[in-house]
């Protein structure tokens, strides 16, 4: 099982990586447990300054920006 972690206060942005996300695994059968940080210390704890941000299997992969849908999948299927 692949762990996501979607960081982020609420912004569009980062409701749109969490559905990016969920979309992603659905369409290609990824098994993943994916989860949406909101709590401001947790953020802080995974070292990223700007939001959102992306932790797939406790590597932090995207901070500040969204990913391409394809480089989501790619990320999901190495982990």
């Amino acid at each position: 099982m692949v762990e996501v972690r979607v960081l982020g206060s609420g912004c569009a942005r980062c409701k749109e990586l969490e559905k990016m996300c969920y979309n992603v695994a659905a369409e290609n059968n990824i098994d993943a447990d994916i989860q949406k940080i909101s709590d401001l210390k947790e953020i802080m704890s995974y070292g990223i300054m700007q939001t959102p941000g992306l932790v797939i299997n406790g590597e932090m992969k995207i901070s500040g920006k969204l990913p391409s849908a394809t480089t989501l999948l790619n990320w999901m299927q190495e982990a």
